[in-house]
């Protein structure tokens, strides 16, 4: 298949990325986005036990056992995508989450709580596991040029199966509730059934054997070499810092709207215009911003985005403000998201599946503790929350600068050769090149 490049010096348009997007890519996006539009679990997953008769309080914990899962699930995706290969994980995580999605109407009477509190954290990190291995082979397929708007596909998808699921869970309830969980892991195993039938193969057994002692070194030191990549671990603080302020959208925000006095509308009308202007723009906005260095682009969307998110502690808004403010955050969301996630994607081969999964649970753990720190944070100081937001909003851009720079900007002879004499007799650590 032919690939049409945009001429030299001009940014690659949204066409131009489409039609460059290889075959086995659009497969892995179509498969994200079914598995998207089912993923019940932890949106509806409190709802349906209280249905069943549990209290809140059980719950809520084990929505949160169900998110501890998910922050481990992604370290073992990184690990699984390593030793298994993009496919072989994918293949597998989705068909044991489809397995353990279906058991749950089994177990969701009160007494067999001990049983369902094990099988929702190990559906946590199946979940999860696959998103490693997603974003690895994506960055594999998708020319290099294109790659950062690769990821702003793989957001999108994920955002129309967000913003749709919840319509079609409100239909199946009507029906029976259990369709939830039939209809969840019917969109998890027909994931997995694609994932193995239509991605790319592993590399034939001869290959690896040749490559074999190499690569299990290479694995053995992935984490001393992340360990040694000081700029990466300045980019992981960033994505931590941003996922601190992103979860007080959804933890601080509609409570302190409704006690502002704010209907419980106006929080569905900011969650809708904030789906509905990633999916409509982030293509288009990531083909502008492809052109700029990778520091800048995560520089300036990470701010943007966080100054947004403290606008709601603005005096005085009124809905127009809170739908301002939500726009603004989103732009700069769309500005910078696609860069950072696609940030770890390059690093060298041999250990980008640790990469990538060190980025996505430092942002899982940052969005699992930041509701809690959030709101206690509002009970006690009000608005200061959204002041905080602001503080960390800016070390976060300041950090996701740092990180970034050398992928893109040249440094001077006297920090590389400061840089070379920190580990003597070895070449300078790549940061996630």
């Amino acid at each position: 298949m032919s690939v049409s490049k945009p001429k030299e010096g001009a940014a690659p348009g949204v066409l131009d990325a489409l039609r460059a997007t290889p075959r086995s890519v659009r497969y892995l996006l179509g498969g994200v986005l079914l598995n998207q539009l089912g993923a019940f679990v932890q949106t509806f997953l409190v709802l349906y036990l209280a249905h069943r008769g549990y209290g809140v309080d059980k719950a809520g914990f084990l929505l949160g056992a169900y998110g501890a899962g998910a922050v481990a699930g992604t370290l073992l995706g990184g690990e699984l995508t390593s030793r298994l290969g993009t496919r072989n994980t994918i293949t597998m995580a989705m068909s044991c989450s489809a397995v353990l999605v279906f058991l749950i109407p089994w177990l969701a009477d009160p007494g067999d709580y001990p049983f369902l509190l094990g099988v929702v954290v190990v559906l946590g990190m199946m979940t999860q596991s696959y998103r490693p291995a997603a974003s690895a082979l994506l960055s594999e397929l998708m020319p290099d040029e294109f790659r950062v708007m690769g990821f702003s596909m793989l957001r999108i998808a994920m955002n129309i199966g967000a913003a749709a699921g919840p319509l079609l869970a409100a239909g199946l309830i009507q029906i029976d509730w259990n369709l939830l969980f039939w209809v969840d892991g019917s969109t998890a195993l027909l994931y997995g059934l694609l994932a193995a039938t239509l991605l790319p193969r592993p590399a034939s057994t001869t290959a690896e054997q040749d490559q074999g002692t190499a690569k299990q070194e290479a694995q053995r030191s992935a984490y001393a070499t992340m360990a040694r990549d000081h700029r990466f671990l300045l980019y992981l603080t960033s994505m931590l810092f941003s996922a601190l302020v992103y979860a007080q959208f959804f933890a601080v925000l509609p409570v302190d709207l409704e006690k502002a006095g704010h209907p419980t509308s106006l929080y569905s009308g900011v969650l809708t215009l904030s789906s509905a202007v990633l999916i409509s723009f982030e293509l288009a906005v990531t083909a502008r911003v492809s052109r700029w260095r990778a520091s800048t682009a995560a520089t300036v969307g990470t701010f943007v985005y966080c100054l947004g998110i403290a606008g709601y502690g603005l005096p005085g808004s009124v809905p127009a403000l809170v739908l301002l403010t939500t726009a603004v955050s989103v732009g700069g969301l769309m500005i910078s998201g696609p860069t950072l996630w696609a940030h770890p994607a390059k690093a060298d081969e041999k250990v980008r599946g640790r990469y990538i999964a060190a980025s996505q649970t430092v942002f899982g753990l940052g969005s699992a503790v930041g509701p809690a720190l959030g709101m206690l944070m509002w009970t006690r100081y009000g608005d200061a929350v959204w002041a905080t937001c602001a503080v960390l909003g800016t070390l976060a851009a300041a950090l996701a600068f740092a990180g970034l720079r050398p992928s893109d900007e040249p440094r001077d002879a006297a920090e590389e050769t400061a840089e070379a004499e920190e580990v003597p007799g070895e070449a300078p650590v790549p940061s996630g090149r």
